[in-house]
């Protein structure tokens, strides 16, 4: 964007599950990094939302919609310009179960999110277009088999590779975090359990992982951890290098006692992430400090789902 200003944004999601009643009243809002000039941008969201992203340069804000009811197929994509204008449906109801967080994969004008119930990794194009089912972890179980539900998801567009969380049981010590090539297009869209051969786990045995950001450059993974202390209600990160894999990968806490920790972003050009929890709190970490550094940003200042930065024009 030659020419403009831009500054730092954070983008909230205010689930609003514990502050209004169905249909729920849930927002988003925007502040700048240090929690000051917070507004609401976008109000009156009925559906959930629960993963949001942003794209700069086209100055886009895409989130997810859980839908009503988690027991139908009625989840959703929306988007909206910047300033909050323009909202529009670009994956309609049906199309997706209950879609969690999301990701943009900025070359390829890709977008990236895990599906709950739906069980599955899935994709489209930035307009919404050309849905795929990139993976389906369902099994005879069905959406009752909560060790296969995806929720976070991460994406590694320059060695071409996808991350993603199954969170397990709540409070159930049997989370996953899983790693994979980024399928072609031919190999998605059946709607069918597609086999692979090529996912590494990364981790297992986690209390609850949720969300997922990925600093590229050092491939170090960061995550939010949902399940019980003291490795639960925590800010994580690991490296995920080649390197690291031969020593065995090694999880860092970086902070504690969240409440029902979720939505997770990363600054990594000024040492530092972002993490909310549905409490409705919001914290920055110093990821050079680690847990002595965690600075509470909002309290309570809603029921919050995703969290999303980006260099704006504001």
């Amino acid at each position: 964007m030659p020419g403009r200003t831009l500054s730092q944004r954070l983008y909230i999601l205010d689930i609003a599950i514990s502050t209004s009643n169905p249909p729920y009243q849930g927002r988003i809002l925007t502040s700048d990094p240090s929690g000051s000039s917070l507004q609401t941008l976008i109000p009156n969201l009925h559906e959930m939302p629960d993963g949001i992203t942003i794209d700069e340069e086209a100055g886009h804000i895409y989130w997810t919609n859980m839908g009503a009811d988690f027991s139908t197929n009625c989840g959703s994509i929306s988007r909206a310009d910047l300033d909050g204008k323009n909202i529009r449906t670009i994956v309609p109801r049906g199309v997706t179960h209950t879609p969690k967080q999301i990701a943009l994969a900025k070359e390829a004008q890709k977008l990236y999110w895990c599906d709950r119930e739906g069980m599955k990794i899935m994709r489209c194009g930035v307009d919404g277009g050309d849905v795929e089912i990139l993976l389906s972890t369902q099994g005879e179980e069905g959406r009752l088999d909560m060790e296969k539900w995806c929720v976070g998801i991460a994406v590694d567009e320059r060695r071409g590779q996808i991350y993603w969380s199954q969170k397990g049981p709540a409070k159930g010590r049997k989370g996953r975090i899983f790693r994979a090539p980024i399928p072609d297009s031919s190999n998605g869209g059946s709607g069918n359990v597609i086999q692979r051969e090529d996912i590494e786990v990364l981790f297992e045995g986690l209390p609850e992982p949720i969300d997922l950001e990925l600093e590229e450059a050092t491939q170090t993974l960061y995550w939010t951890d949902r399940g019980d202390p003291p490795e639960g209600n925590s800010v994580n990160r690991a490296c995920v290098s080649e390197q690291a894999k031969e020593s065995g990968y090694r999880k860092e806490i970086l902070a504690t006692r969240l409440h029902e920790a979720i939505g997770i972003a990363l600054d990594a050009e000024n040492h530092r992430v972002f993490a909310a929890d549905l409490a409705g709190g919001l914290y920055e970490v110093d990821t050079n400090k680690g847990k002595a550094s965690k600075r509470v940003l909002f309290p309570e200042i809603g029921d919050v789902t995703g969290i999303a930065l980006a260099n704006v024009p504001y």
